[in-house]
């Protein structure tokens, strides 16, 4: 899937996934009502205000992006009918041609690491047939457990021709407590990316491995060293727009072919309407406010990558 994903972000000229991480307050009003009308004060009116909300973001974007990155997190906290919106989102988002990035941070022993990897990449056994459960293209996998944890996916992507992205410096403030840590003179962040680097050599594309990164915006110097430790890796880069990161700051994630990362935004787009700038667009136009903040960031973006 990373040859099928790179050709998507060279025809589209856009390295941009959008992450479909509905909050209830993200869904506009009359889709609320809606659903509530139709099944009362229900998990099951929440999932499906929710599906109808993602179809109208994934109907108006689905040409001018190569990927999209639903955090299940957001789906399971509306239990079983949740998990079963993020089921059709993704089915959906596969219909119209969209790389889908699950981004579920799995990983334990290698057992259970090995039912997550037959779950969201791979297929499990039942009976004489081999079935796909979620189906992703890729998922997002935590490297704490080690290599027990860790090869499971990698063999699933070697089988299957899907990806991963690795956690090695992660956007979100406190990162720094354990993955700034210094360990034989490195911090842990630089030495995790040393281990990816070499995984990454278990599976190639053609310039790429199936073996990614993910390495947030707000660390943009941390995003330069790592680049140089992982050269064949893709790069998932969180935390543009709303959590401060920049386009300035995503030059160092990128190699001197244009390529190599990948930038997510997920309120950014998907709440769009509620912004000031696109807030002509209203409740019901909240599709098209994502589609104009999607085609805002591509032109942010290649202002600078392109520089």
């Amino acid at each position: 899937m990373i040859n099928v994903l790179i050709d998507r972000i060279q025809k589209l000229e856009a390295p941009i996934v959008v992450g479909l991480d509905p909050m209830w307050d993200f869904v506009p009003g009359f889709l609320q009502e809606r659903a509530l009308k139709e099944y009362g004060e229900t998990l099951e009116a929440a999932a499906e205000a929710v599906w109808q909300y993602n179809k109208g973001i994934v109907d108006a974007i689905c040409d001018i992006v190569p990927a999209v990155k639903p955090q299940i997190a957001m789906y399971e906290q509306f239990g079983v009918p949740g998990l079963q919106t993020f089921q059709r989102t993704v089915d959906y988002c596969k219909e119209k041609g969209l790389v889908v990035i699950g981004d579920v941070k799995r990983s334990d022993i290698g057992s259970s690491s090995a039912a997550y990897a037959a779950g969201h990449i791979g297929t499990v056994q039942v009976g004489g047939k081999k079935l796909s459960a979620f189906g992703e293209d890729f998922i997002t996998v935590n490297p704490y457990l080690g290599i027990d944890g860790i090869q499971p996916f990698i063999d699933v992507c070697k089988e299957e021709k899907k990806g991963l992205f690795i956690l090695v410096k992660t956007s979100n403030p406190s990162s720094g407590e354990f993955q700034d840590r210094k360990i034989d003179g490195k911090p842990l962040y630089e030495l995790v990316g040393e281990h990816v680097a070499e995984w990454a050599k278990q599976c190639m594309g053609d310039s790429y491995s199936y073996v990614g990164a993910v390495v947030g915006a707000t660390y943009p110097e941390m995003g330069e060293v790592l680049r140089k430790i992982m050269p064949k890796s893709y790069i998932l880069v969180p935390g543009y727009g709303a959590q401060g990161g920049t386009a300035k700051d995503l030059v160092p994630y990128f190699n001197e072919d244009g390529l190599g990362a990948i930038v997510n935004s997920s309120r950014g787009i998907i709440a769009a309407y509620k912004q000031p700038a696109y807030g002509k667009y209203g409740d019901s136009g909240y599709a098209e406010a994502a589609r104009a903040a999607a085609l805002a960031m591509k032109e942010d973006i290649k202002s600078c990558i392109g520089e």
